[in-house]
C-alpha cells in the first residue's frame, strides 16, 4: 500500500487544538497496527523556533537528533511513543532557503522561480521524501496557523495539489474549527466554522472531515447546521469537546467512527483492523486522570511562568510520573522575578526549576535553590535550574559571594558556570547551541545510579554554558557531588546532595524523553521523594 496522507488544517483562531488532533489520528492509526508518523508545517519565517520566545511561541522541543522544533513534535512523540527527527518539522525559511540556493547554483536552467512552481514543489518534495524514506503507511501533516493567514497560502497550495496528483484515495483533509456557546444564547453557534470551511474551498480544499471544538458534545442539530453549510456529511463531523485529559481524545474520535470513516474513504476497508491494541492505551490514558484524590503541590519556579505551554514537556513530564504513582501533580507557577517571600516554597511538597536563559530572573531562582536545600525540600533543576543551583551552593556553603555564570555577569570573579570552549568562536544565536542527544556516564554508588539503573544513558542538551570544572573538588568536599559527565569527563551533567531527602540538577533536558505510561525516571524518582 502507498502512503496514505491526512492533511490537518486550522481555522477561525490559532489554540484550538490542531497538535492534539493530528497526535490523536496518528494514535488511532498506530493502535491499528499501522505505521505512521507526523510533519508540522510551520508558516513563519524563522528557520526553526530556537530562537523564538517561549512565552509568545510555547516551548523549543529538542529532538534527539538537535532540531529545535515547535512543541507540537512534542506532542507527537508523547502520542506515538516514538522519537520524531527535526526533517518532520518543516518552516517557510528551509523552503525558501532550499529553493534560493538551487537557484543560485543554477538547477532550475534559467526558468524564472517562483511560488507555483518551484516552492510548492521543494513543499511537496519534502513530505513525500519523508514518506517514502520512512515507508510510511500513513503520514498525518498539520498545517500550522489559520485559514487566511497570507504566510500559509504556499503551503495550502502545495497540500491542494497533492491531492489532485494522489487522489482522493490518496489525500484526505481535517480541518480544525470553533463552535463557541455565548453564555447569553446557550446555543452553539456555528457561522465561525461555516465562514472558515467557505475561507478554505475558497482556496480550493474541501475538508473530508470537520473537527469542532467546543465546550460540551456538539448537538446532532448543530451537527446538521454545520454539514448543510460546508460541504461535508453530518457523520463527518466530529464533536472535539473539552476532556479531563488530551489522551482521552482518541477514544473521543474513535467512538464517533473516525477510523471506519477514513479507511472508508481511503478504500481500504477490510484491510485493517481498527479496534487492536486498544487495551494497553486506555489503562495509559485512564491513569492520566484517576487521581484526584491523591495529590502532590509542586512549585515550578521559572522565568516564562506567564504562559504554561512555555513548560508543556516538562508538565506532561510531571503528570506522567504522578500516574505511575497513583497521583494527581498540582502546580504552581512562580515568576522568579516577581517572588520575594521564600517561605511559600514551603506550602509545597517538591520544588521544580526549568530551563532558561538570560539575566532576568536569576537571582530569584538562586534563592529558590538555596531555600529548598536549606528547608530540606525535594528539588529538581533543569539546564538552568541544574547551573543556578551549583553557584547557589558556591555562594552559602563555600563562601565565594561573587559566584555567578559569565552569561549573567561577565567579570564575576568566581566563574562557577562558564561558556562551553566551543561556543567562545560562535556569533550566530540560531542553531549554535549545544544540542540534541549526548551519553551521559553515571559514576557508581551514587543517586544517579540508583534513579536510572544503567551506567550510560541517552539525553537530549540545549545549552551554550557549562559547569567550570576548577570548583568540582571544592564542591565535592562539600557535600555536593557531580554525579555524571559527558565526552569523557569534560561536562558535568548531574549534581547531588546525597545527605538531602531529594536535591538533583541535570545539565540536560529529561522532559524531552517523558511519555505517558514511561515517565522519564528523574522525574519518577522527583514525584515520589515529594509525594512522601
Amino acid at each position: 500500500m502507498q502512503t496514505k496522507f491526512i492533511f490537518v488544517t486550522g481555522g477561525v483562531m490559532s489554540g484550538l487544538g490542531k497538535g492534539v488532533t493530528t497526535s490523536s489520528i496518528a494514535k488511532l492509526l498506530q493502535l491499528a497496527d499501522q505505521k505512521v508518523s507526523c510533519i508540522k508545517i510551520d508558516p513563519y519565517l524563522n528557520y526553526d523556533a530556537g530562537t523564538m520566545n517561549p512565552v509568545a511561541h510555547g516551548e523549543v522541543f529538542v529532538t534527539d537528533d538537535g532540531g529545535e522544533c515547535d512543541m507540537d513534535i512534542g506532542n507527537y512523540e508523547r502520542f506515538l511513543n516514538q522519537n520524531i527527527p527535526k526533517s518532520h518539522n518543516i518552516t517557510t525559511a528551509q523552503v525558501y532557503s532550499s529553493v534560493i540556493e538551487a537557484e543560485r547554483k543554477g538547477e532550475y536552467l534559467g526558468a524564472c522561480v517562483q511560488i507555483i512552481p518551484h516552492i510548492t514543489d521543494e513543499i511537496k518534495n519534502r513530505i513525500k521524501r519523508i514518506a517514502e524514506d520512512e515507508k510510511l503507511d500513513f503520514l498525518i501533516v498539520e498545517c500550522g496557523g489559520t485559514v487566511g493567514d497570507i504566510e500559509s497560502l504556499p503551503f495550502l497550495e502545495a497540500l491542494r495539489q497533492m491531492r489532485v496528483e494522489e487522489g482522493p484515495q490518496g489525500v484526505i483533509f481535517v480541518h480544525v474549527t470553533l463552535a463557541p456557546s455565548l453564555d447569553v444564547v446557550g446555543e452553539q453557534k456555528t457561522k465561525p466554522t461555516q465562514h472558515s470551511a467557505q475561507e478554505l474551498r475558497r482556496i480550493g480544499i474541501q475538508p473530508d472531515f470537520l473537527a469542532v471544538r467546543c465546550t460540551l458534545p456538539l448537538e446532532e442539530k448543530t451537527k446538521k447546521k454545520i454539514a448543510m453549510f460546508t460541504n461535508v456529511t453530518a457523520k463527518d463531523v466530529l464533536s472535539c469537546h473539552d476532556a479531563k485529559s488530551i489522551f482521552e481524545v482518541p477514544q473521543m474520535l474513535y467512538d464517533q467512527g473516525i477510523m471506519d470513516a477514513i479507511f472508508t474513504k481511503f478504500g481500504i476497508v477490510g484491510m485493517v483492523n481498527a479496534s487492536a491494541n486498544w487495551d494497553k492505551w486506555n489503562k495509559i490514558a485512564q491513569n492520566m486522570v484517576n487521581h484526584e484524590d491523591q495529590k502532590v503541590k509542586i512549585a515550578m519556579v521559572g522565568k516564562y511562568v506567564t504562559l504554561p505551554d512555555s513548560y508543556v514537556s516538562v508538565n506532561h513530564a510531571l503528570k506522567h510520573a504522578g500516574a505511575q504513582l497513583g497521583k494527581s501533580v498540582d502546580i504552581d507557577w512562580i515568576d522568579s522575578e516577581s517572588i520575594t517571600d521564600y517561605s511559600i516554597l514551603s506550602n509545597y511538597d517538591g520544588i521544580l526549576v526549568p530551563g532558561g536563559f538570560g539575566t532576568r530572573g536569576s537571582e530569584g531562582i538562586i534563592e529558590t535553590a538555596n531555600y529548598a536545600r536549606e528547608k530540606n525540600i525535594p528539588y529538581l533543576g533543569i539546564c538552568f535550574g541544574f547551573q543556578l543551583a551549583a553557584i547557589a551552593f558556591g555562594r552559602s556553603v563555600l563562601k565565594l559571594e561573587d559566584a555567578n555564570s559569565t552569561e549573567i555577569k561577565s567579570d564575576t570573579k568566581n566563574p562557577i558556570v562558564d561558556l562551553l570552549p566551543e561556543q567562545k568562536e560562535i556569533s550566530d544565536m540560531g542553531g549554535s547551541l549545544r544540542l540534541g542527544a549526548n551519553d551521559v556516564i553515571i559514576k557508581e554508588k551514587t543517586n544517579a545510579q540508583k534513579i536510572y539503573g544503567k551506567a550510560t544513558i541517552s539525553k537530549r542538551h540545549r545549552h551554550r554554558y557549562e559547569i567550570n570544572k576548577d570548583y568540582i573538588s571544592e564542591f565535592e568536599k562539600n557535600g555536593l557531588i557531580f554525579s555524571a559527565d559527558s565526552d569523557n569527563g569534560k561536562r558535568m551533567e548531574i549534581l547531588e546532595i546525597p545527605n538531602h531527602k531529594f536535591y538533583f540538577g541535570v545539565q540536560f533536558h529529561p522532559e524531552f524523553n517523558s511519555r505517558p505510561g514511561f515517565p522519564e525516571e528523574a522525574f519518577a524518582a522527583f514525584i515520589k521523594a515529594a509525594s512522601e
